[in-house]
């Protein structure tokens, strides 16, 4: 890329605070969970010196303040691609493929975000997108209308489709045209209190599932959650009534642990919020809400092979626990069965870690990957937990159907469609186990590349 050009680092960087800025306007509730995020952060930092200087030696530290992700549903395969392309002016990819319709929400997903090191240090902005599947709509009829809805409208403002073919054919955008670009794919995400459908099509869509109708009916796919990443899941939920919020009833995810794997959310409930028919009928529509993340290690294969069995196990022995409490104990009782020692998930291979050469160290003679464990062993290799970045398809789901409200669709759950998916995007998703393990790789290279010296 030309020096003329902004990196996509950085515009990705001002697109999301530019983001964050506009839904902390519109739902000012976001701004009270940023406060309660940020003071959780600091006193756990201030009380745990060890993962402070852990996140400071992985240079994970300066980023936590700014990382959010955000969620959107678009209804037709031409949305979804031309997300892809204006994402990709700001360096973020789709990694992986998330069949929710198995849960009972009639979509499909991926999340669009950075995938080298030095972009998620940078910023790790993500977006978990969501593509409507209209052949899950039971009702012939009610499903060409909403195909024919979807069609009438432009979700994109003519000035960032220019800038994204510019910067397609240049290789990058300019100062001026990457602020541009920002104000205009802003665009895209804001909320609008209009809807183009009259109020019994909404009722409707609505009737056949909530979220068809939050896709359906608006000019825009609207962001709906906006989620800060904080160091200690269980102490926001716990203090968010205090606040005024009032939190969905159990965080999703594994149960707290001393070494945390993959990905908790919790989040507060949907608003109620006053729409402005078609017909100039005035009604309620429930979509946007809170989320709060706290992110462990990213799990191989294997690890996700024993989350997943031991996650169901909890499940068929307690599928709805009265309360967040009961929920976590008998989360924590199931999971005794998963190692809790970062050593120990490394030994056996069920998470990822970036290894790094103890500076000022070498060794004498030639180092190979046989060695790793007398390297660490011997205080001249490192290893740092690889934070997961990615999500989780049961939690997700979870998300959406407490937001949400109403029963799961059971008839939904079909066969995943990732070849359909990715046909709609115009490229394959990443795997983001196999980009972990390539990540991983790469850190132990170099580092026994800098041991030899």
């Amino acid at each position: 890329m030309s020096s003329a050009y902004v990196s996509s680092d950085e515009i990705r960087d001002q697109f999301s605070r530019a983001m964050s800025a506009m839904y902390q306007q519109e739902v000012p509730q976001y701004g009270t969970l940023l406060s309660l995020v940020e003071a959780v952060n600091q006193e756990v930092l201030a009380t745990n010196p060890a993962l402070n200087s852990e996140l400071k030696q992985s240079d994970e530290l300066a980023r936590i303040n700014v990382e959010r992700h955000g969620a959107i549903r678009v209804g037709s395969p031409d949305e979804l691609a031309m997300l892809r392309r204006m994402f990709a002016v700001m360096g973020m990819e789709p990694v992986g493929y998330y069949d929710l319709a198995a849960a009972g929400v009639p979509v499909h997903s991926t999340a669009f975000r950075p995938v080298a090191d030095s972009a998620l240090k940078r910023n790790p902005f993500r977006v978990f997108t969501s593509l409507l599947r209209l052949e899950l709509i039971e009702k012939a009829e009610l499903r060409e209308q909403a195909s024919e809805i979807l069609k009438a409208r432009d979700i994109f403002t003519a000035n960032v489709k220019m800038l994204v073919e510019r910067f397609e054919q240049q290789g990058g955008l300019s100062a001026d045209d990457a602020k541009q670009f920002v104000q205009e794919a802003l665009e895209t995400f804001r909320w609008h209190d209009n809807a183009t459908v009259d109020l019994a099509t909404y009722e409707r869509l609505h009737a056949e599932h909530r979220l068809i109708a939050d896709v359906v009916c608006f000019r825009g796919p609207h962001i709906n959650h906006l989620t800060p990443r904080t160091l200690d899941i269980d102490e926001v939920q716990r203090r968010m009534l205090s606040v005024g919020i009032n939190p969905k009833a159990t965080i999703e995810g594994p149960p707290r642990r001393d070494c945390p794997i993959l990905l908790r959310q919790t989040s507060f409930k949907a608003l109620e919020e006053t729409i402005a028919f078609a017909d100039d009928v005035e009604g309620k529509h429930t979509a946007r809400f809170g989320e709060i993340e706290q992110r462990g290690i990213a799990l191989t294969h294997q690890g996700r092979a024993l989350y997943d069995r031991l996650l169901a196990t909890a499940q068929e022995e307690s599928p709805a626990a009265a309360s967040n409490d009961a929920h976590q104990t008998h989360l924590s009782d199931v999971f005794k069965a998963f190692p809790d020692a970062y050593e120990i998930l490394r030994r056996e291979g069920l998470a990822f870690f970036h290894y790094q050469a103890v500076p000022g160290a070498s060794v004498q003679g030639p180092v190979s990957v046989e060695q790793v464990d007398s390297l660490i062993e011997q205080g001249v290799l490192s290893v740092i937990p690889m934070i997961y970045e990615d999500f989780l398809p049961v939690s997700a789901a979870g998300i959406f159907q407490s937001n949400l409200g109403g029963s799961s669709h059971d008839h939904y759950a079909s066969s995943a469609s990732q070849q359909a998916f990715e046909q709609a995007l115009g490229r394959a998703v990443i795997d983001e186990i196999e980009l972990y393990a390539q990540r991983q790789e790469a850190s132990l290279e170099q580092a026994l590349a800098q041991l030899a010296g």
